[in-house]
């Protein structure tokens, strides 16, 4: 090179390989006519990448062969991408047997790179092969060879079963058939003038010349007589056809120029002589024509042949014989037939040497930092789902992975059903509800103008009967799948049956109340207490609700959503969308909670009517309804939002949600959040028919009772005036003092037994006339049913 670079002398090598004389800046005088090795490399890269390798090792030869292929090979898998290098090894001059050794234990640190690429020469080749049978590896090893492995024999010879599978690389070459009748007939004699032909000649048929031999491992005597492919193998070396292709293109070239220097003169002129190395490299880049191989022989701008390299894998044949098969080729891109490929251990499919295996369906690849080709997988938890190799997204707020989290599905929406255990009790009750309720009214209805139904209040009587039937019909609305419709039914009902139910019981408890508060006082009779009064009271309080849910429509049309925040559990399998009206639990609690005053200012009134002598009024009925139903309420208040607490801590602290809850008859897979809207539909369906239950068992069943059962009971008998009412009430009140507070030691059942206590009695009465009456003085009633029915018959 020294020469080339100072005399411009243009050179043809043969079996130049090395990819740095590809720079014509340095060697621009330097010609080919075997491609670079630049181009087997990648070849080789191509090839590692159409059998889906992505992480290799390198083993190169010390020297400018081997460690300029390796860098060539690892320039061109990084520009590639998608190849990472595990180890780069190189094998020093003079090896020993460790140095091989410890190159094979250096390859197996890294398991999963079972792919090598190796540039190495033949000697190193055959010792890389002969430490992995030492180190029982045998078919753990891929091996990609370059063209110093070729298609010889002399690197695998007795290590065949290692070299099993082996793809290597080499040159598209033919052979020469006249070099080999040639080379066959050259003799000791006839070959006289090549002075390395008797070294030659010891070597093949190792034997010994008896003149200056240098062969010193053998005794044997040459006789001359030996011929070559007789007595010793013979192969053709493969780069005879380039030897003859280098000496064709120099003749053309200088053929070309000396047709354009010298065109009239036969032979070389002085123009010839005189033209610089330059001249003759243009003419030499210039030339084409057909090798020995018929084959083109052209070069590029740096001097390079065209890449053309035949690939063969080793294989055991069925004859468990070895050979090299023929199975692709490259010129400039790669034609591998996968399925003329064998491997070792008679492997079907393609052996896999890759840092990291795939990531299954759902996870993504988090990159090692420095090794592209390496990964750890990471599932797509929660709610995200796969969106590339490398990242997971969130799914939408209605939206939760699939079951192998390639993509988003919609959250399942529920609602509570009617066959549902939370819901079929809640409708049992409402109608047995709604079933005595309609009978009571048709009861009232059909005796109507009997005693007891008009000294019950008619009028209040329906009223209360109206309001009870509606705490009993918000259970179906309840249960009913929302829409606008049905959220806005809930709204007016959900308070209303409550509010009208309460407002009668108030207004006759406030009655009640004015009426022994006046009578203590004067016997004239306190106003407001007509039966068209009381409804006007009982009207002006319902009005008060229902003006409630008008402002609460105004300001928050009624609507339906889909609730996905608090129902989202930890495992989205178990995830729920909860269909339910846009109504909150303080909204719920608001909308009840005019109803609870009354209901708390009724109680407060039945209480303070306690004392009233249970002979003139129905106070304790209902201050009895009234504390049963406190109660009820007062049950149905923590139950309801402790559940809502309950579901938000057990949603946070479980790892994995409730799978299953045994409830009533059947098995029911249900997440907290369903569970928590069953519950609270429940309580609150649930706590409306108790309270509604209560009141249309003790004040309206006794009632009923007679009126069915006792008729005889329920008779007219004459009215009493207001002032007869109080006065006897007066009486009566202070006739239930102790005997020893009474004035006169006056007994209790005076005011019946007596008649000079009625103040309202005809002094001219005599007789049985006197004696009927005493017991019905009051208001007209038959004396078993006065202590009831007193009061609402006086108006």
């Amino acid at each position: 090179m020294v020469a080339e670079e100072e005399t411009e002398i243009p050179q043809i090598s043969y079996a130049s390989t090395a990819p740095e004389l590809s720079d014509d800046r340095r060697y621009d005088f330097f010609s080919r006519v075997v491609p670079p090795d630049s181009f087997q490399a990648q070849a080789m890269v191509d090839i590692i990448r159409a059998l889906g390798w992505t992480y290799v090792s390198t083993i190169a030869s010390e020297g400018s062969y081997g460690e300029k292929g390796v860098e060539a090979f690892t320039q061109l898998s990084k520009e590639a991408g998608g190849i990472c290098i595990a180890q780069s090894l190189k094998i020093p001059h003079n090896p020993k047997q460790e140095d091989y050794d410890k190159v094979i234990q250096q390859l197996l640190e890294t398991q999963h790179s079972r792919a090598v690429i190796i540039f190495a020469n033949e000697e190193d080749i055959r010792g890389v092969l002969s430490a992995t049978k030492r180190a029982n590896q045998v078919g753990h090893f891929l091996w990609i060879g370059s063209d110093s492995w070729g298609t010889k024999s002399s690197p695998i010879q007795q290590l065949e079963d290692v070299a099993e599978g082996a793809v290597t690389v080499l040159p598209k070459r033919s052979s020469i058939t006249g070099f080999d009748e040639y080379f066959t007939a050259l003799t000791l004699e006839n070959n006289r003038r090549n002075v390395w032909f008797a070294e030659f000649w010891e070597e093949n048929f190792d034997c010994r010349l008896l003149s200056a031999s240098k062969k010193e491992d053998t005794s044997r005597k040459c006789t001359g007589q030996e011929r070559i492919g007789t007595d010793s193998k013979y192969e053709q070396e493969g780069k005879v056809q380039f030897v003859i292709d280098a000496v064709y293109a120099m003749a053309h070239a200088l053929h070309n120029m000396q047709k354009d220097l010298c065109p009239d003169h036969p032979g070389v002129c002085p123009q010839m002589e005189s033209a610089e190395g330059k001249t003759l490299l243009k003419y030499i880049r210039n030339t084409s024509f057909n090798g020995s191989a018929s084959t083109s022989v052209v070069f590029n701008k740096n001097g390079d042949a065209p890449g053309r390299y035949d690939l063969f894998q080793f294989q055991m044949t069925n004859s468990s014989t070895a050979e090299y098969k023929a199975v692709g080729q490259w010129v400039e891109t790669l034609q591998l037939r996968l399925e003329d490929l064998q491997w070792p251990d008679d492997e079907q499919e393609v052996p896999i040497s890759v840092c990291s295996l795939p990531c299954k369906t759902g996870e993504r690849k988090k990159k090692v930092k420095g090794m592209p080709c390496c990964w750890h997988c990471e599932l797509c938890d929660g709610y995200q789902y796969q969106y590339d190799e490398t990242s997971c997204r969130l799914c939408a707020y209605n939206m939760r992975p699939n079951s192998n989290r390639t993509a988003c599905q919609p959250i399942p929406i529920v609602k509570l059903e009617w066959h549902s255990p939370w819901a079929i009790i809640p409708v049992f009750l409402a109608m047995l509800g709604i079933i005595a309720t309609i009978f009571v009214m048709a009861t009232f209805i059909r005796y109507n103008d009997t005693p007891i139904v008009r000294a019950s209040g008619r009028e209040l009587s329906y009223v209360l009967l109206t309001g009870i039937f509606l705490c009993y019909i918000i259970t179906f609305l309840m249960i009913a799948k929302p829409d606008v419709a049905v959220c806005a039914f809930r709204r007016i009902f959900l308070g209303l049956g409550m509010c009208i139910s309460y407002a009668a019981l108030l207004t006759k408890t406030n009655r009640i109340y004015r009426i022994f508060e006046q009578g203590k006082q004067t016997v004239t009779a306190p106003r407001f207490i007509s039966p068209t009064s009381q409804i006007a009271i009982t009207s002006s309080l319902i009005c008060v609700q229902l003006l409630g849910v008008l402002v609460w429509f105004a300001v928050d049309p009624p609507n339906t959503i889909v609730d996905y925040d608090e129902q989202k559990t930890i495992n989205p399998v178990l995830a729920r969308g909860v269909l339910k009206c846009d109504i909150t639990d303080l909204q719920i609690i608001c909308s009840l909670g005019y109803s609870i005053l009354l209901m708390v200012t009724c109680t407060i009134y039945a209480i303070k009517t306690r004392d009233v002598p249970e002979d003139f009024n129905e106070a304790k009925p209902i201050g009895f309804t009234m504390y049963t139903t406190c109660i009820v309420w007062l049950a149905f208040i923590p139950i309801f939002f402790g559940t809502a607490q309950s579901a938000e801590k057990l949603t946070l602290s479980l790892h994995q949600p409730l799978p299953y809850i045994m409830a009533f008859a059947g098995q029911f897979h249900l997440s907290p959040q369903p569970l928590l809207l069953y519950i609270q539909t429940t309580t609150l369906t649930i706590s409306m028919n108790l309270s509604a239950s209560v009141a249309l068992g003790m004040l309206y069943m006794p009632k009923v009772y007679i009126i069915i059962f006792h008729p005889e009971l329920n008779v007219q008998k004459r009215k009493r005036s207001f002032k007869a009412v109080v006065t006897a009430a007066t009486m009566s009140s202070r006739l239930s003092q102790k005997p020893n507070e009474r004035p006169n030691g006056e007994a209790k059942t005076e005011l019946c037994e007596n008649p000079a206590a009625d103040p309202m009695s005809e002094g001219t009465s005599r007789g049985t006339e006197k004696d009927r009456d005493r017991k019905e003085r009051v208001c007209g009633q038959p004396s078993t049913t006065c202590s009831t029915y007193a009061l609402q018959g006086c108006g």
